[in-house]
């Protein structure tokens, strides 16, 4: 049936016509903006994930300037650290050649300061906007990277980087809690053989040998004193006459630090060793005894003994359970004057105790010597004070809450002016050097951390981009082909809706 009222096939003609033009201009948007979706009408799902996605790209980016700041800053004190430690290399050189007898040692000390303060110089130069690595405890933390969970939460990380500080600092004595239970004195002076007479004084200690038994003429007796031989052989059976030629050949053999006395049948061996303990052997190929007291111990009469000196020096010894934490202080006060070391982060009883040698050392005083070694049974921490001038009391001391020492603390007091200092210094210098070393491995270790974590944020945020790409970007190929498609099929839509609006017209000729 046909209708001058309705034209069915115009209607149906100009559908499939707007069909195609929203097509065709669908087609024009994505080859115009190169995105299939480009908008949440387009596809809500997949709109929203690439705009999450972009976000975390953006934060990224964020996070790669972050990583790169980061990255500058702990080079710049890795290069310090290497720079210091150089520089102590070479100091190190000059203490050595200071160990000479026929060396000019004022020439050396003044290399020595001007090292010195290039150090400080570098230390305090050590900066990357502002930031100084090389100074303070206080931990830095580098933004690394986003990580978002199943249900979007959203939290940051961070690569953290332990300051390494490299100062002179003295460093501040705490107030907090009382740490004098972890360091324990122990006056090493003037021990009788009895054990009395312990003191912070340049005294000698002493072991008493007692000789008995059944001597005959002809017999081979020997006493070994810190690993030095004396020899006696006896011309008669008297117990006292054995006593005096043993006492005879050790002091004969040019034991250093030691000498012998002899009373009797006693035989008193003094030994001024300051950190050294000082052994005692004897061994015979008679039947002559040797009954053997030192530190208030006997060792009970025989032929083959041993027993130990210890040495002249008095000990701060820390204990091998306890730990260090930031700010805990740790004092030595000798006579009058206070000696304090502060820890930093991370440290331990051997950097409290090679601490406090280096601020004593630094002192300068007369007579005062120090050590540090560690006990291979209990693995405990000492730090050997000896004084060889008049008595001075020793004590010591513990507290909480402070603020750090710097890691060369005492390196501006280094001096090799006088032999008797030369060997504080190269003691104290290889600390510095391996504090420094340490210092500067650190910084590696971070700043590879943080190479590998730039790279590979780098890399995600392609990944990222790639994926986002995936989900909205058009397919340009497809999308020409389309287009051409689209333009055909809109001519002929015209096409159609032309003819159809002519159908009416031949109604009219049923009226001719």
């Amino acid at each position: 049936m046909s209708s001058i009222l309705t034209n069915n096939g115009a209607m149906v003609a100009l559908q499939t016509l707007k069909s195609i033009n929203n097509d065709l201009t669908k087609t024009q948007s994505m080859i115009s903006t190169g995105k299939e979706v480009g908008s949440a009408r387009d596809n809500s799902a997949v709109w929203a994930i690439s705009k999450v996605m972009e976000s975390d790209v953006r934060g990224f980016k964020a996070i790669s300037e972050s990583l790169s700041l980061g990255q500058s800053s702990v080079a710049v004190a890795r290069n310090g650290a290497e720079t210091v430690t150089d520089l102590l290399t070479s100091m190190k050189e000059k203490i050595v050649a200071a160990q000479g007898k026929n060396v000019d040692r004022s020439k050396l000390q003044a290399d020595i300061t001007a090292l010195t303060d290039q150090i400080k110089s570098v230390v305090g130069a050590a900066q990357f906007n502002g930031l100084n690595l090389l100074k303070g405890s206080d931990d830095v933390d580098v933004l690394s990277s986003l990580d978002r969970a199943s249900d979007g939460t959203v939290t940051a990380s961070n690569i953290t980087v332990a300051r390494q500080d490299l100062s002179f600092d003295a460093g501040v004595y705490g107030t907090g809690a009382d740490l004098g239970g972890n360091v324990t004195t122990t006056l090493g002076g003037n021990i009788a053989p009895g054990g009395t007479g312990d003191a912070f004084s340049n005294g000698a200690n002493q072991l008493a040998a007692t000789v008995a038994g059944t001597i005959v003429a002809g017999e081979t007796y020997t006493f070994q004193v810190a690993g030095k031989t004396a020899t006696f052989v006896t011309t008669t059976t008297a117990v006292n006459d054995l006593a005096a030629g043993l006492t005879a050949a050790i002091n004969a053999a040019g034991i250093e630090g030691v000498s012998a006395g002899v009373t009797g049948a006693v035989i008193t061996i003094d030994s001024v060793s300051k950190f050294d303990d000082v052994t005692v052997n004897t061994s015979g190929s008679g039947a002559a005894t040797f009954a053997l007291q030192a530190n208030g111990v006997t060792a009970a009469a025989a032929t083959t003994n041993t027993q130990t000196i210890t040495a002249r020096a008095s000990e701060l010894t820390f204990s091998a359970t306890a730990g260090v934490a930031e700010g805990d202080g740790y004092r030595a006060s000798i006579g009058s004057m206070n000696f304090d070391y502060i820890a930093g982060k991370g440290e331990t009883f051997e950097d409290v105790a090679r601490g406090l040698k280096s601020i004593i050392d630094g002192a300068g005083l007369a007579d005062i010597s120090t050590n540090v070694r560690q006990d291979a049974t209990t693995g405990a921490w000492s730090l050997q004070i000896d004084n060889d001038g008049t008595a001075l009391t020793l004590s010591d001391a513990g507290a909480a809450g402070g603020t750090a020492t710097g890691g060369l603390v005492g390196l501006n007091k280094l001096d090799v002016t006088e032999e008797s200092k030369v060997s504080a210094a190269l003691s104290n210098i290889e600390t510095m050097i391996n504090t420094s070393i340490d210092a500067a491995a650190a910084f590696g270790s971070s700043q590879g951390r943080i190479d590998t974590q730039s790279n590979f944020i780098s890399q995600l945020t392609d990944s990222l981009r790639s994926g986002i790409g995936a989900l909205v970007d058009a397919n340009m190929e497809e999308a020409s082909a389309r287009l051409q498609a689209l333009q055909v099929q809109q001519q002929l839509g015209v096409q159609s809706l032309s003819i159809a609006n002519q159908a009416p017209q031949t109604i009219l000729s049923l009226f001719r």
